[in-house]
């Protein structure tokens, strides 16, 4: 989240040294800011009066709540997540530094600072992801082929198009941070299942029914009726690879049945927690982040199609960013600090390092 205090930035230990004192610390050397770290969190629609204009028929996102459940049945995950975390710090603070920090008002309020972050070369060029489809329901085929090519493009579209000519006006604030992740998706493979279970849940059922294929080196998305109106729930690096991948409710594909979340940006909001993004509004009130430095801080979800500006915790909410919970057709980005930090988990001892080779 946009900061003034930069919270996640690196502290440098300046060892002594006889031969130049004033060259920066190794980054062996350098001891990573993990303070403001969490894994457990409170429910999204408890934390904000917001929640009142959301689609009642529809919860946009269980990914939170299905990691509360996990930590506390799997006591060494948040160790895990923990070591992710540090990894990601530690890449991003020796290749990026965010410019313009403090960088004046915004448009949305007098005492709003803006970080603008830039790209890191991080050397890995275009990432491709293939995926595998395990589409369950009592009738497989209901989810055609046209829709699974569909939801690829809405995959491939959204991480790699910055989309800063539907800002709405006035919203410079936010055209530096829009960007291109250079991150692709690739149809490796489907298979379709016909079983008549009415709903599966959020317990990873569907997955130790139907197992993932190769995790390490594929994203595996299983597409089955959830329950209880849930569009999606995922997995963040670090947890079994027995459960890892993404979950979407059948009808939030392309074409699907479940307005306004039908245009497939369900799966680009759940593939970014399986990249390690959290919630724009870091799942908590004003205070707790979501540790990327040019999101701005928020109390809570927003749902529907907001005006411009929308202001909580003294900033403008980014509520066009994929991960918010508006309506499909009005998210339509991500940050520099999100694709950093997405990238981050393919390089060297990353959690994804595999699928990218490394």
């Amino acid at each position: 989240m946009k900061k003034l205090l930069l919270s996640m930035a690196t502290v440098a230990l300046l060892f002594t040294a006889c031969s130049d004192d004033s060259k920066e610390a190794p980054l062996q050397e350098q001891q990573i800011d993990m303070s403001d770290f969490y894994v457990y969190t409170e429910s999204s629609e408890n934390l904000s009066s917001k929640s009142a204009n959301s689609n009642k028929n529809y919860t946009s996102c269980y990914t939170m709540e299905v990691l509360n459940k996990q930590l506390s049945e799997n006591p060494g995950l948040e160790k895990k997540m923990y070591d992710v975390e540090f990894h990601t710090r530690k890449f991003i603070n020796a290749k990026g530094k965010p410019t313009n920090p403090g960088g004046g008002n915004t448009g949305g309020s007098d005492t709003e600072e803006d970080i603008d972050v830039l790209p890191i070369d991080d050397g890995l060029g275009t990432i491709t992801i293939p995926v595998y489809f395990h589409i369950v329901l009592p009738n497989a085929n209901d989810v055609t082929n046209s829709q699974l090519q569909s939801q690829m493009n809405v995959l491939n579209s959204d991480f790699n198009s910055s989309n800063t000519n539907q800002l709405p006006s006035g919203a410079t604030n936010f055209v530096n941070d829009a960007t291109t992740t250079n991150i692709n998706f690739t149809l490796a493979g489907t298979y379709r299942y016909n079983n008549s279970t009415a709903s599966w849940g959020t317990n990873n059922a569907v997955k130790a029914a139907y197992p993932p294929i190769t995790p390490e080196t594929h994203l595996n998305i299983w597409v089955c009726n959830i329950g209880g109106g849930i569009l999606g729930y995922a997995q963040f690096p670090g947890g079994n690879s027995n459960t890892d991948g993404v979950v979407l409710l059948h009808s939030s594909l392309p074409g699907g049945s479940a307005a306004p979340y039908n245009l497939g940006r369900t799966a680009t909001h759940e593939v970014g927690h399986y990249l390690n993004l959290r919630h724009i509004w870091g799942d908590g009130r004003c205070n707790q982040d979501d540790f990327v430095l040019d999101t701005p801080s928020s109390d809570g979800a927003n749902y529907g199609c907001p005006s411009y500006p929308t202001i909580n915790c003294k900033s403008t909410d980014m509520t066009m960013n994929y991960m918010d919970y508006t309506n499909d057709s009005c998210m339509y980005m991500f940050t520099d600090g999100q694709r950093n930090r997405m990238r981050a988990i393919f390089t060297s001892g990353g959690a994804r390092a595999s699928m990218a080779g490394n």
